[in-house]
């Protein structure tokens, strides 16, 4: 195959990508691309890249396999691609509540870690005014600050 060709074969695509050869097998495998054949080589078109493109996007925003073969039907099926750009706001609305659920609960949990370490270390330092004991040292030789109150 060629460089900027009509057709490109799966090593090509993949190393544009930036995905294994495995990795498009997997989506031609649930039908989300199709590439063409010659002989036994897979060639893949524009049409093959952009939708791996879509796919991967998608992927990397956090969508499920069957939302982006929503989206990908969607755009086959609607030439102006309102339909596909109302499913995909609709759907990325959901995904950034989500992700903003999620990152309310990371921040909580690293709220409640951050008050852990300052505690644990607090009885630490109490039981070690002189600072022989390093947070390495309580690791290593199995110091217990939950018997002290910890968790």
């Amino acid at each position: 195959m060629h460089d900027g060709g009509e057709l490109q074969g799966i090593q090509e695509v993949a190393d544009m990508l930036g995905v294994t050869p495995r990795t498009l097998r997997f989506y031609e495998d649930k039908g989300l691309i199709e590439p063409s054949r010659i002989g036994t080589t897979r060639v893949y078109r524009r049409r093959e890249v952009a939708r791996m493109q879509l796919i991967l996007r998608g992927k990397r925003l956090g969508f499920s396999l069957t939302d982006i073969a929503e989206f990908l039907d969607l755009y086959d099926a609607d030439p102006q691609h309102l339909e596909q750009m109302r499913a995909l706001a609709e759907r990325v609305r959901q995904r950034i509540t989500e992700l903003e659920q999620q990152r309310d609960t990371l921040d909580q949990t690293l709220a409640d870690l951050a008050k852990l370490e300052g505690e644990a270390l607090a009885r630490v330092h109490a039981h070690d005014p002189g600072g022989k004991l390093s947070s390495r040292t309580i690791a290593t030789q199995g110091i217990d600050v939950r018997a002290e109150g910890g968790l």
